[in-house]
C-alpha cells in the first residue's frame, strides 16, 4: 500500500512537473545577447510594422513568457507556425538558442 502511494506520489509530481515546464532546461540570457541583432531589427522597435508579406504588427517580445517564445520559434522551425522572415530564422537556430532567446526576452 505505501508503495503504491509513493509511485502514486512520483508519478503526479512528474506530470506536473513535464506540464508546468519546470523540467526542461533553462536558457542562459547572457549568451542570447550575442545573438540578438537578428531579433532587434524588427522586435526592438516599438510599434513596428512590416511590409513583408503583408503589414504586420510586429510583437513586444520583452516580458513575454519563456515558454510561450520558445514554442513559438520551435513551430516556425517544424512549419506548424508562418512567417517568411521567421521561419527562416528559426530554421537557422538550434534548440538551445530557443532557451537562450527566451531567457533574455522574459526578463527584459
Amino acid at each position: 500500500m505505501k508503495h503504491k502511494l509513493i509511485m502514486n506520489l512520483l508519478l503526479a509530481m512528474s506530470m506536473l512537473l513535464a506540464f508546468t515546464g519546470v523540467s526542461q532546461a533553462e536558457g542562459d540570457a547572457a549568451a542570447a545577447k550575442d545573438k540578438l541583432s537578428m531579433c532587434e531589427g524588427c522586435h526592438g522597435i516599438p510599434g513596428y510594422r512590416t511590409a513583408f508579406p503583408s503589414a504586420y504588427s510586429v510583437p513586444k517580445l520583452g516580458g513575454q513568457h519563456a515558454e510561450y517564445i520558445v514554442k513559438a520559434l520551435e513551430g516556425y522551425k517544424n512549419g506548424t507556425r508562418s512567417h517568411p522572415t521567421m521561419t527562416g530564422l528559426a530554421k537557422t537556430l538550434s534548440e538551445q538558442d530557443f532557451k537562450d532567446f527566451a531567457a533574455y526576452y522574459s526578463k527584459n
